[in-house]
């Protein structure tokens, strides 16, 4: 099965065999996290976009991108509540398609990395298709399906073994690998945080048997 999936990664990305045999430590990163209006993607939008850039395992701490925004929707109770972002907190920021321009340029060629990366990636590809801006063509690497393949290969569980939901989000997995865990939500905290838990696993995955780029995106793309 993980032969089947390199050779589905070396057919997405045939025109670029050269950077899928790069060693992991060597590749370029962008580990970003969003805060958003709530979470059904046909009607609610970004607020704010956090990121950092990493060199392999190296988190570069003065390479970051953070930006709120005037969501296009309206803000949910419940969304307020997690990243304490207020309706007046945005109110006098851009809308989101006034700084895509400078996320896409900071995120560049990057592999793009985050924990549920789909949903973060599933709301920016929304924003970009309203203002008709060029499609991400960035490989993502999940760091939840990390964690799960990880686990299984350390301990030969299933990597879709029935944990609890609590238990695979960011914070409890950062806890767990000793990421230092603060309390409330921020797009640019949590893209650090995801960076340092990623970090934790590109020093794991040698040891298992995954050394390149193909191999990464192989067992962690979402």
């Amino acid at each position: 099965m993980i032969a089947f999936y390199k050779d589905m990664i070396d057919g997405l990305f045939s025109k670029n065999n050269e950077s899928l045999s790069l060693l992991i430590e060597n590749a370029d990163y962008v580990v970003i996290d969003t805060e958003l209006t709530g979470l059904d993607l046909k009607k609610d939008s970004v607020v704010s976009i956090g990121a950092v850039r990493m060199k392999g395992g190296r988190i570069d701490l003065g390479n970051a991108f953070y930006r709120m925004v005037n969501p296009s929707s309206e803000m949910d109770h419940r969304s307020i509540v997690v990243h304490e972002i207020t309706p007046s907190d945005v109110a006098e920021k851009p809308p989101v398609a006034d700084v895509l321009s400078e996320f896409l340029d900071f995120c560049r060629d990057a592999v793009i990395v985050g924990h549920f990366i789909s949903m973060d990636m599933d709301f920016i590809g929304k924003e970009i298709k309203r203002g008709r801006g060029p499609r991400m063509k960035n490989s993502m690497v999940d760091t939840f399906r990390l964690y799960g393949w990880i686990k299984s290969s350390q301990t030969g569980f299933s990597s879709h073994y029935h944990a609890d939901t609590d238990d695979l989000n960011l914070f409890s997995i950062a806890r767990e690998y000793g990421v230092p865990v603060n309390g409330a939500h921020n797009a640019l905290s949590d893209a650090f945080m995801t960076a340092q838990l990623f970090q934790r696993f590109l020093s794991l995955l040698p040891g298992l048997g995954v050394r390149t780029l193909r191999d990464l995106l192989t067992i962690g793309r979402p």
